[in-house]
């Protein structure tokens, strides 16, 4: 089985690729998804969440909201670094669980889709990590016309994240979405061709 990491900055077409990847055959990992799970209420990841801000980051139904913990720990390097020490590890376990199914499971091809795959040291979970990348312009671009945030805003996400030209340091393949949906489908069928079908000499089938 081959496990690739799959990682971006935001509004690089990480999800997009593995959206592609997926209909090439492969199995995904979604640590957004992996997130989710250990944000159940009431489990112990939730607990320390909720310890560390406070009910304030809750929903009436007792689920975390994401998007005003995401609004807190943005905007503070120290109260995200305290998020990812809670999250982190347990997300990590649950990634190596999902992997040895999947593997049990005699899939060929496994991708864990991650933006903070390298932050988070999950790299160490997957054989070879490829790196969606787009110019920071075209990003802001996206995202405002996508997401309605601001430049400042959308600056302040791609600060939180590794630096670009460490991350493309730290590629094993780098998939350049700089261009058009069609160009991204082109660079993703590339890579599977010749990384995909050379290693396994099949789809997951």
């Amino acid at each position: 089985m081959l496990v690739v990491g799959l990682t971006g900055s935001i509004g690089t077409g990480k999800s997009e690729a593995a959206r592609q990847l997926e209909a090439l055959g492969a199995s995904i990992i979604s640590a957004d998804e992996v997130g989710h799970e250990a944000y159940t209420p009431n489990t112990e990841a939730w607990e320390q969440v909720v310890a560390a801000f406070g009910d304030v980051i809750l929903r009436e139904d007792g689920e975390i909201d994401r998007r005003k913990l995401g609004a807190l720990v943005f905007s503070d390097a120290g109260q995200l670094a305290k998020l990812n020490q809670i999250m982190h590890p347990r997300m990590a376990r649950m990634v190596a669980d999902k992997i040895e199914v999947l593997r049990s499971q005699g899939v060929g091809v496994v991708v864990v889709e991650a933006a903070l795959l390298f932050e988070a040291g999950w790299d160490s979970l997957v054989e070879e990590v490829w790196v969606t990348d787009s110019p920071d312009q075209i990003v802001i671009e996206r995202l405002n016309k996508r997401n309605g945030l601001s430049e400042e805003e959308v600056r302040k996400r791609i600060s939180s994240q590794m630096d670009r030209t460490e991350r493309l340091e730290k590629a094993d393949f780098v998939i350049d979405n700089s261009g058009d949906m069609a160009g991204l489908e082109s660079a993703i069928k590339e890579l599977w061709d010749s990384r995909v079908i050379r290693r396994t000499g099949k789809h997951n089938g």
